[in-house]
């Protein structure tokens, strides 16, 4: 035979039997596990070899470890002193020792009285009232107690204390307005819109007088007075010159022209005066509103 053939024989010689006999006569040590790591052994290397192969994979990987590092550069850890716990501590001491400070000390203190709201009270009897001391710190001023004093002046209706920083103490005042008068042994008394007797003085122009048994506070009569006069409009109210309340629900107010309007009780007032105002262009002496729906004049 040729060598040319000769050597194309030998290199086709098969080579499964011999894989056959090797499955089954395995060596001595080895068994099924032996060729079950085998097998694991042939598919990671065929996994690594993918890998090693694949560039899209291989650029991934690369693109986040690229991108962990630069997270790690651009994001240092913060310092001690602006951790979030730290911050706090300090800010907690912050505030504690500014408190201390508008405690103790005169740093922020009461160095001036405004005075907002008075007409016929005078700035000097309401600081009196208030009783609070300059040099004070702002912080240990007691408003509310401040407010009270000044609102127990007679002819306060209403007080306001508060403290305006660094070093002012602003007092607002309401003063009680005479809605009606009362006259009496003792002087002619005024009567706000609350039915309060606060001060003994001659009546402004365009108060009434109040004519009751018990004229004052809490006295029923004297509210429903006060309610009537409250519900005119002003063009009817100015020509009352007196209000007389024998009863909550008698009442008769006396123009300044000697005209008489009896009134009734408080209810339906709004209405009331509506009728009142045409029914005065009528000549007569008393003009009945006590039902409004069917007024009288004579």
């Amino acid at each position: 035979m040729p060598s040319e053939g000769g050597d194309a024989s030998r290199v086709s010689i098969p080579t499964r039997p011999v894989r056959r006999d090797a499955a089954r006569s395995p060596r001595p040590g080895t068994g099924t596990s032996g060729a079950r790591a085998a097998a694991g052994d042939r598919t990671s290397s065929r996994r690594r070899s993918a890998t090693a192969t694949d560039p899209g994979t291989r650029r991934t990987r690369e693109s986040a470890s690229a991108a962990r590092k630069s997270a790690a550069v651009e994001t240092p850890r913060r310092p001690w002193y602006r951790r979030p716990a730290v911050m706090g501590v300090v800010g907690v001491v912050v505030v504690v020792a500014l408190g201390l400070v508008a405690w103790f000390t005169p740093l922020l203190s009461v160095r001036q009285t405004d005075v907002a709201g008075a007409t016929s009270i005078s700035e000097e009897q309401i600081r009196q009232a208030l009783a609070v001391p300059q040099g004070q710190p702002l912080l240990r001023v007691d408003t509310e107690g401040a407010a009270l004093r000044v609102a127990a002046i007679p002819k306060v209706a209403s007080a306001r204390v508060q403290r305006v920083y660094p070093s002012t103490i602003r007092v607002t005042v309401t003063e009680r307005v005479p809605v009606v008068f009362v006259d009496s042994p003792g002087g002619t008394h005024l009567l706000d819109a609350e039915a309060v007797d606060y001060e003994i003085a001659p009546p402004p122009p365009g108060v009434p007088r109040l004519v009751t048994e018990k004229p004052g506070w809490g006295d029923p009569s004297t509210e429903a007075a006060i309610e009537v006069l409250e519900s005119m409009p002003p063009q009817l109210r100015g020509q009352v010159g007196q209000v007389a309340a024998k009863s909550i629900s008698d009442i008769a107010v006396t123009l300044l022209d000697g005209r008489i309007v009896v009134w009734g009780g408080t209810e339906k007032s709004e209405r009331k005066a509506a009728v009142t105002l045409p029914l005065l262009t009528q000549p007569g002496q008393t003009y009945d509103v006590s039902s409004p729906d069917l007024p009288t004049v004579r």
